[in-house]
């Protein structure tokens, strides 16, 4: 497939690095040499200097038949110009990057599409939905639904304590009842910076950020067997009026109190008077130990920051551990520096960055392949949901007979609307929606499979 970028800034570079490992034809086009040059040192792609708003410079980019073009640039009018006229040109699909949540309503998408927007992208509604999640299981780093909501997919920090930890994966089952040890999967394991597809034979140590998937209805098998407790969240501590956190708040049960700290006096009478009944407003600064007190972060479970500087986040998020709250997160914009984030044990890492060029790239994948999840933010890894077909070369065998490549591990599947996991003795079906937890594999290889 031949994909045409406008923009290469960290969306850009980013969403060009995930698609030059599936040997995709990338083309990326940007006003800033500079940013090009920095760009192809490590990625193979054809850059082009120039605006995606000029049809001659779209000329030069190769927009003409293009099956996707993806405007993410800083500029929001810059990727809706440069769709419209990218459509016009030829392109196949567009991709818009927003900084507006209006244009996600109805009255508008209809008009962006008729002016040749296929899809936007608002990564603060992204990240919004993300903190939404986590509120609701704390006690995971990351929770995502498959298979429209089917299966889930948890990744759990582990400690020291926990029932599996100190165990290899083939002396797991005696831990729980049978039924309830069938009920899940160990797809992958984050252990520092190692992403490691595991065996039977894998030991789960302490520290380990164990990603399980399983049917939605066995979340609580998942979170005994990583050690965790399960706090009612009653109370959330919210640092920086931003975009992403007023997003969030629409996106949490109004039954939880939710206080909200702002360091702009204005901007706190402003929300003041569009803030729902169970939103407090302080004005101060997070990291005071006096609004600390005054917000009663001690008495909540959840502390998020979600202020533009990344480096208070983290800061703020390491000073609120001090006041034994169960959950921190942190939004991080800079990509390089998250997993020294990680290191510093803040909880759960928000970039909407990564967040964008993910959902860009499960729009793309997915038109050919399915669902496509990505982990880049915790884990340099990809989830994918395949049908197998009737001449597919894993139909009527058994997995324990298939020569999977060795950084493949099947998650589960769903079978005449019916959700299970996987072993080696089952034997896959026509028409078997099965999710594929992969690292440093490229769909080639998984659609060779099916």
């Amino acid at each position: 497939m031949r994909i045409v970028i406008a923009g290469a800034g960290e969306v850009g570079t980013h969403l060009a690095k995930m698609l030059s490992n599936e040997d995709q034809n990338i083309v990326l086009i940007d006003s800033d040499a500079k940013k090009l040059e920095r760009a192809t040192h490590h990625l193979e792609v054809l850059p082009i200097e120039g605006s995606p708003t000029l049809l001659s410079d779209l000329e030069s980019a190769h927009v003409e038949g293009a099956d996707l073009f993806v405007g993410v640039t800083p500029e929001e009018s810059t990727n809706i110009m440069a769709c419209a006229l990218a459509k016009r040109v030829g392109a196949k699909h567009t991709i818009a990057r927003i900084n507006n949540a209006e244009y996600l309503e109805a009255e508008y998408t209809k008009l962006l599409e008729e002016l040749g927007v296929d899809w936007m992208i608002y990564p603060e509604e992204l990240a919004a939905n993300e903190i939404a999640a986590i509120t609701k299981y704390p006690w995971a780093r990351q929770y995502i639904t498959l298979f429209n909501g089917a299966l889930a997919l948890i990744g759990v920090k582990v400690r020291q304590g926990a029932p599996i930890v100190g165990k290899h994966l083939h002396e797991l089952k005696g831990i729980l009842p049978e039924a309830e040890a069938k009920s899940y999967h160990i797809v992958a394991i984050k252990r520092d910076l190692d992403t490691i597809i595991p065996s039977g034979r894998t030991l789960i140590e302490h520290n380990d950020l164990v990603f399980f998937t399983c049917g939605v209805d066995h979340t609580d098998v998942i979170r005994q067997l990583a050690g965790k407790d399960a706090p009612e969240i009653r109370r959330i501590v919210i640092m920086g009026a931003s975009p992403v956190a007023l997003r969030a708040i629409t996106k949490i049960p109004s039954s939880i109190q939710i206080a909200l700290i702002e360091s702009n006096k204005d901007k706190c009478l402003r929300l003041s008077e569009r803030m729902p009944a169970n939103v407090e407003i302080y004005h101060g600064d997070g990291r005071d130990p006096e609004i600390c007190e005054e917000v009663g972060l001690s008495d909540a479970q959840v502390f998020v920051a979600l202020t533009e500087n990344s480096e208070t986040n983290v800061l703020a998020c390491l000073a609120a551990k001090r006041y034994n709250v169960y959950k921190t997160i942190a939004k991080e914009e800079n990509i390089d520096y998250i997993p020294l984030a990680y290191r510093l044990d803040i909880g759960t890492l928000i970039n909407k960055k990564l967040l964008a060029a993910g959902y860009i790239y499960r729009i793309l994948l997915g038109q050919q392949t399915g669902q496509v999840t990505c982990l880049s933010l915790v884990s340099n890894a990809e989830v994918v949901e395949l049908v197998t077909r009737r001449d597919s070369k894993i139909v009527g065998k058994r997995v324990s007979e298939l020569h999977l490549p060795q950084n493949i591990t099947f998650g589960g599947m769903i079978r005449n609307g019916t959700p299970s996991m996987i072993d080696g003795n089952t034997i896959f079906e026509p028409y078997d929606h099965v999710v594929i937890f992969y690292h440093d594999v490229s769909i080639k290889e998984l659609n060779k499979l099916f």
